[in-house]
């Protein structure tokens, strides 16, 4: 257990719930949860597999139906996946990371994690007795290739990316990411690349995955899921991909901790990849409009900077001039201004001196929010 840190994204939230208990307005700009309701489709697909008694035990690995869903989504993305040996359905994403890390990562190990990146890469690393290698990758996170090439030792296994990354909101481009390929072939490297919010990108930018090229294709475990796409994060469903030996070795892990995925929660998985996507289209539109706004009015403040996300739903503005630590910014924010954040520093070494944003929340909390980080900078 001392391995096993609590969660720093929590302990703001938790922070900030417990100042709303006591009656005080919170504006809440820290967890990563979508303010859109799950679509109807979705929902009814749920409840209509527990009134026929859809409530059972499934497969450890997950529904067939699903998995050919997952399969069919994943060729869009130029990703060949046997729906049978080489996809796993899990409770959650972070589940899938949990399981992968356990699955190939031996005491000693290094990982190399394109930094800054969400703390529970970092954490279910550690779960595995191995270590985590921060490789900078700025507030823009792209790619330093001759820092990811420095980092490798004869302990490394595995290169870890996030893209579009959280916190910082930027994605990788082809290049860098054929370069983090062509680098794990060179030294026979695992790649696990968390695309959890691989459709929430903006402009004509399509983020790449690993796994789509052919160097990377039996090396790369891909991780994704359902609760940034479908406003589903109540719902606890995710997936893996990787070559038939990782995923049987996750399903056994799946298979002694969890069982299997809730089963008519799988049947809504089903409907949500197999219907309309228009609603997820509409929160693209909206995310797009509340980017430009946030990057606007947090350009007008004079003691931070950032940069235009390109991806997710966080922009990373930089409070290095402040002359305070992450950590207590935030926490000041929160007591003095209402305004809860989430400090850099949870997100490795390379995110001190920076605050995530998040504007998964709606357009008029995001403006009071701004309106009194403003206020609240000018007072210090």
């Amino acid at each position: 257990m001392r391995l096993i840190k609590p969660s720093g994204t929590m302990v703001m939230a938790e922070k900030a719930r417990e100042m709303e208990r006591k009656g005080r307005k919170v504006y809440r700009l820290d967890i990563g949860e979508p303010n859109f309701d799950t679509p109807t489709h979705i929902k009814e697909a749920a409840v209509k597999a527990i009134r026929e008694g859809f409530t059972h035990y499934t497969s450890s690995r997950g529904i067939l139906e699903l998995r050919e869903a997952i399969s069919e989504d994943l060729e869009t993305r130029g990703i060949d996946a046997d729906p049978k040996d080489e996809i796993l359905v899990t409770p959650g994403a972070k589940h899938a990371i949990y399981c992968a890390c356990l699955s190939t990562l031996d005491p000693g190990d290094e990982v190399l994690v394109l930094s800054p990146t969400w703390p529970t890469h970092f954490q279910c690393i550690e779960i595995a007795e191995a270590r985590a290698i921060e490789v900078p990758c700025g507030e823009d996170y792209s790619l330093n290739e001759e820092e990811l090439k420095a980092r490798i030792t004869g302990k490394t296994r595995m290169i870890l990316m996030g893209s579009p990354n959280n916190p910082t909101g930027g994605v990788l481009n082809e290049e860098e990411v054929k370069a983090i390929v062509d680098i794990a072939d060179d030294h026979d490297l695992l790649i696990l690349s968390d695309e959890i919010y691989d459709r929430l990108v903006y402009g004509d930018f399509k983020p790449l995955s690993p796994a789509s090229l052919e160097d990377g294709r039996d090396r790369t475990i891909v991780v994704n899921g359902f609760s940034k796409t479908y406003a589903m994060t109540g719902w606890r469903l995710g997936y893996a991909y990787a070559n038939g030996e990782i995923i049987e070795a996750m399903a056994r892990i799946q298979q002694s901790t969890t069982t299997c995925p809730v089963s008519f929660v799988q049947k809504a998985g089903v409907a949500a990849l197999r219907g309309p996507q228009d609603q997820v289209e509409k929160m693209v539109e909206e995310y797009d409009r509340r980017r430009r706004f946030i990057f606007e009015k947090l350009s007008e403040i004079e003691e931070i900077r950032c940069v235009m996300p390109q991806g997710a739903f966080y922009i990373f503005p930089d409070i290095s001039s402040l002359n305070m630590s992450s950590s207590e910014f935030c926490l000041r924010l929160l007591e003095e201004a209402g305004v809860s954040t989430t400090p850099g520093s949870i997100f490795g070494e390379c995110g001190e001196g920076y605050v995530r944003v998040s504007y998964a929340s709606d357009i008029q909390i995001i403006s009071e929010g701004i309106k009194r980080i403003k206020e609240f900078i000018k007072s210090i």
